[in-house]
């Protein structure tokens, strides 16, 4: 299974000296399925690393109305990025679709440890720029695609996560409504 330090370090040399005081920072935790590990309207204060298990964020609206902004399987950061570098309330919850293993780390702790270290800047620049990328795509796939090309590209960009995630959610990530995603599948001759 993957680690948080090993994931920081493939992405940006972490010196040995440092591994040790990363170590002593990080907290193994378990999510069970339909559990939030951030809640909409809280002040986050951790970023955590997906070692197994998979989640999504999103967001509701005032009726309960719920709109999936993303997934996130193994291998990937979880964070609030915005609310805690803004010191604010969440705009989305991160759920957990599956149980989940999880390593978390307090942001301000990791910061105040490393945040002079070239090598951290180098992880934060890699996560923002992936970040900024897959937002840019999003958008686009949204403002230009039909429902079954966003629906190709959601397979192509999350191979397999079809099989594990709900239909409905799919469908809300899509922005089309559970019976078009049905229609589209149809038409692709996918069962349902």
């Amino acid at each position: 299974m993957n680690t948080l330090i090993n994931f920081i370090d493939s992405i940006s040399s972490i010196p040995a000296t440092e591994k040790e005081k990363l170590e002593s920072i990080i907290i193994d935790k378990q999510i069970d399925s339909g559990e939030n590990y951030i809640e909409a309207g809280t002040f986050p204060r951790t970023m955590g690393f997906v070692q197994k298990g998979l989640f999504r964020y999103f967001y509701s609206n005032d009726k309960g109305d719920e709109f999936t902004k993303g997934f996130f399987p193994e291998n990937t950061i979880v964070i609030s990025y915005s609310a805690i570098i803004q010191n604010r309330e969440s705009y989305f919850s991160i759920q957990a679709l599956e149980k989940s293993s999880i390593q978390i780390v307090n942001y301000s702790d990791i910061y105040k440890l490393f945040g002079r270290e070239s090598w951290f800047h180098t992880f934060l620049i890699a996560m923002l720029q992936k970040g900024y990328c897959t937002k840019e795509q999003r958008e686009r796939e949204l403002l230009l695609l039909d429902a079954e090309e966003r629906y190709k590209a959601f397979l192509k960009n999350y191979p397999g996560l079809d099989k594990r995630v709900k239909q409905h959610y799919i469908a809300s990530f899509l922005g089309i409504t559970p019976e078009s995603l049905s229609r589209v599948r149809k038409k692709m001759g996918i069962l349902t």
